[in-house]
């Protein structure tokens, strides 16, 4: 993740110097997806798996993805 945060930035500044060839703008758009579906993931990993709902009770009910009340 952090190489492809370094190669974002590098383009960004480049961009600011000189402006991106169409080659570049690819590859810029492509690495912002892949860092953005790759963040989605950890978050849901790292948060989402891991989120309970406390009842007045205390009692602790797992969050299930598409499950409604």
């Amino acid at each position: 993740m952090q190489e492809l945060v370094k190669r974002i930035n590098e383009l960004a500044a480049v961009d600011k110097q000189r402006g991106l060839t169409e080659e570049e703008k690819t590859e810029r758009e492509k690495l912002r997806k892949e860092y953005v579906k790759r963040f989605r993931e950890g978050f849901k990993k790292n948060i989402l798996d891991n989120m309970y709902i406390v009842d007045e009770e205390g009692n602790k009910k797992k969050v299930v993805k598409g499950k409604k009340r």
